[in-house]
């Protein structure tokens, strides 16, 4: 894989995952307690063998520049590999990216400083396993100019993915991006074939499509919208089919782009068998670990009706955390995250340094970065005055507590 250079587009700003993208870009949103979503696209490139890694980013990138230079600067550039982040430098129009050709367009010069015969383009904010160096020797066998990642969608989320037809050999015969409705597939009248924005070209060959549509005025400067459906009549493009790297089939991936989805996702984590196996060590998870002592629980009062017993049940617990005589249950707590005496927190996920005061009760939530839980307050269990107090509660009832909730307030430490 020494001939492949990977381009990974992480600019969205993820609005419909807001208050969570408020302060930080969607790949840099935490999941799984310890990780944050951009990770799972990294280790997939590492654990391909793929180690010159360009990262493209955009909107409030700090965190997310600031979680690649700690967590992913162990390749050795010596041996010509790294993760590098390149930031919008407007070189050739004075606009941000306007889509994601424009994305890769604008980023040309420094494409052309790396030796390759195949550029791989991903996308940022996505959660699954694959191993990429089988799509990419597909791509080079079959002769295709473009190869594009494909899997199996419910017929219902048409109006979200490019839609893809292809005849017997795999080949792309038509696409549409987003269309109201998608043909199903022709063995399952209940799915359609998806792009997964994961796209293998030909290098010489993407550098000349993107300069051309550069010079296209009327372009929207996207690969769904413009590049992919001006190639099928005219060139090779290939369906390349999905395989989770666990299960051999067409099984997980999640785009958690919405905060009832992200939640989902998270939870599937703290089942007795989740999809999402995060202990494969032969497939690692890589990601940034701060320098903290392990998580512990404390108390261990189970008298009375309201015990003060630290527990944690069903539930992902990171380091430095502390269950200080608090119940956790089915939840996932982040770094450096307090559970104060007599508190319940349920079915949640917390980010590091997170404080649950005294008394308080947390079901149904996400609470970001650094949020003091007040003493005695109710999270999840009234929607109206969650709305209220200024939280977002989404339609099936996850309340998301944006950075600074309960601005001033400290718990006081058990």
């Amino acid at each position: 894989m020494k001939n492949v250079l990977t381009l990974i587009l992480a600019g969205g700003k993820g609005t419909r995952l807001e208050p969570l993208t408020r302060d930080r870009a969607k790949p840099a949103v935490p999941f799984g307690g310890a990780y944050r979503i951009i990770d799972f696209t990294l280790s997939n490139c590492i654990n391909s063998n793929l180690r010159r890694i360009l990262v493209a980013t955009q909107y409030r990138a700090a965190s997310l520049d600031r979680h690649i230079n700690q967590g992913w600067s162990f390749l050795t550039r010596e041996l010509n590999e790294f993760v590098e982040v390149l930031s919008p430098q407007q070189r050739i129009d004075d606009q941000w990216y306007q889509g994601t050709a424009d994305a890769v367009y604008q980023n040309i010069y420094t494409i052309e400083q790396h030796d390759a015969d195949y550029i791989l383009i991903l996308s940022g904010d996505h959660i699954y396993k694959m191993d990429y160096s089988d799509m990419i020797r597909a791509h080079a066998e079959t002769g295709a100019v473009c190869t594009i990642a494909s899997l199996p969608v419910e017929l219902k989320y048409s109006d979200q993915f490019g839609a893809i037809q292809t005849d017997e050999s795999l080949r792309i015969t038509g696409f549409k991006e987003k269309p109201p409705q998608a043909d199903p597939m022709p063995d399952d009248p209940e799915k359609f074939l998806a792009s997964m924005g994961i796209y293998v070209f030909n290098r010489d060959f993407l550098l000349n499509l993107l300069c051309d549509d550069g010079a296209d005025r009327d372009s929207s400067h996207d690969f769904g919208k413009d590049i992919i459906p001006s190639l099928i009549n005219t060139h090779h493009v290939l369906a390349y089919p999905f395989r989770d790297r666990n299960t051999g089939h067409t099984n997980y991936w999640r785009d958690v782009g919405t905060l009832d989805a992200y939640y989902e996702a998270n939870m599937d984590l703290v089942s007795v068998s989740p999809e999402l196996d995060l202990y494969d060590q032969s497939w690692n998870i890589h990601t940034y670990f701060p320098p903290l002592p392990p998580p512990k629980t404390v108390f261990a009062d189970t008298t009375g009706d309201n015990p003060r017993a630290g527990r944690a049940l069903d539930s992902i617990v990171c380091a430095g955390s502390i269950i200080s005589g608090g119940l956790v249950e089915h939840s996932l707590v982040g770094h450096d995250v307090r559970v104060n005496s007599w508190s319940e927190v349920r079915d949640s996920i917390l980010f590091s340094g997170v404080q649950i005061g005294r008394h308080a009760r947390v079901r149904r939530a996400i609470i970001d970065r650094g949020v003091c839980v007040p003493e005695g307050i109710e999270i999840g269990y009234d929607a109206d005055k969650d709305r209220a107090a200024g939280l977002t509660v989404t339609e099936s009832g996850v309340v998301a507590v944006p950075i600074g909730a309960f601005a001033g307030y400290e718990p006081p430490r058990d």
